[in-house]
């Protein structure tokens, strides 16, 4: 498969397949990288889209990035990569994991994209943070008077970060929007996805035995079908726009 490394502006990037007039925008989660989206466009680029995927800051060629994995860095940074696919192409669409789905809801709101593949999406950040304060036994006010606080689990919790987080509820996406949610997902709960499934007209498809990471050959097997079945191009609608709009 064609495949060419390039950047928009300075946020490494690679673009997958041959030329066309849609594309998926590919944004990966905690502890991913750009090239993980090279099984995605093994299946749709063969239908006749192409591949976008970028490194967000800390991950891949960009792990130097100490700090900088928080919204009010990755949201304008998303922004940019939109600008870059609607000057581009005819549509863009939103293949996303966990967090990074979370990300792409807030810098995406209102867009006019042609369609979304969420997988473990994070879709209530600030009960995720209220659940892991829980975890650690971290009051509010003394999160507030320390600022940070590490837990034992791997997580570092931020007053700062609970603060943007409460300012900026994402508003979801306005587009055929579908979700692939894991039984055993430890992050976001059963009730959760399903409310806000409903609430935003979301497809949801539930794995029963995986896990927010879905990652052994069974959940990977789930995965491909679950995308291969979502990905099919949509016909001209509404969602579509001219390069450069």
């Amino acid at each position: 498969m064609k495949t060419e490394p390039f950047s928009i502006e300075t946020i490494p990037a690679i673009l997958y397949g041959d030329a066309s007039d849609a594309v998926w925008l590919f944004i990966h989660g905690k502890c991913g990288r750009k090239e993980e989206a090279a099984a995605f466009a093994e299946i749709v680029c063969p239908a006749g889209a192409q591949v976008l995927s970028v490194d967000l800051p800390e991950h891949g060629q960009r792990q130097a990035m100490q700090g900088s994995f928080n919204p009010w860095t990755v949201v304008p940074e998303l922004r940019s990569v939109l600008a870059y696919g609607k000057s581009r192409y005819r549509t863009v669409s939103l293949r996303a994991n966990s967090i990074g789905a979370y990300f792409s809801m807030l810098a995406f709101a209102g867009e006019p994209l042609h369609r979304a593949l969420l997988v473990s999406p994070i879709v209530d950040m600030k009960r995720l943070i209220s659940d892991m304060m829980t975890w650690a036994g971290v009051g509010e006010a003394e999160l507030q008077t320390r600022g940070e606080i590490p837990t034992d689990f791997g997580e570092t919790l931020s007053w700062q970060y609970l603060s943007w987080v409460r300012a900026h509820p994402p508003e979801g996406l306005h587009c055929p929007t579908s979700i692939l949610y894991a039984g055993h997902d430890n992050l976001t709960s059963r009730e959760t996805i399903t409310a806000f499934a409903e609430t935003h007209h979301a497809a949801l498809t539930v794995v029963p035995d995986g896990e927010h990471w879905f990652h052994t050959p069974e959940q990977l097997c789930a995965l491909a079908d679950w995308e291969r079945s979502n990905s099919a191009r949509l016909g001209e609608t509404e969602y579509g726009f001219q390069a450069g709009e």
